[in-house]
């Protein structure tokens, strides 16, 4: 995985999943701009009506005994990647939001 690129970050103690854009990695973890997963549908949709959204994407750093995996946000057959959904939604880019 390269910096800038859409990830879905995997986490251990506590159990969560973040997703956003890789900004580093480094041997002591990674550091993410995103947001929390069980926050995405509902921030996605807050944005779509133009609304205060209750959730924010925030820089964040995980230590690496953290972190469990680290996925590319892809296209898989006909699962789109969390990005395709932010556009069908939005109509626009994620990118804006996060940078």
């Amino acid at each position: 995985m390269k910096p800038g690129e859409l990830v879905l970050v995997h986490l251990v103690g506590p159990r969560e999943k973040f997703w956003g854009v890789l900004h580093e990695t480094s041997p002591s973890g990674v550091t993410v701009r995103g947001i929390a997963l069980d926050a995405f549908e509902s921030w996605m949709r807050e944005v779509a009506r133009g609304v205060a959204t209750s959730s924010f994407p925030a820089t964040v750093f995980f230590p690496l005994h953290r972190v469990e995996r680290v996925f590319a946000d892809e296209t898989s057959g006909e699962v789109q990647s969390y990005a395709e959904r932010f556009i069908g939604v939005v109509g626009r880019n994620v990118r804006d939001y996060l940078e």
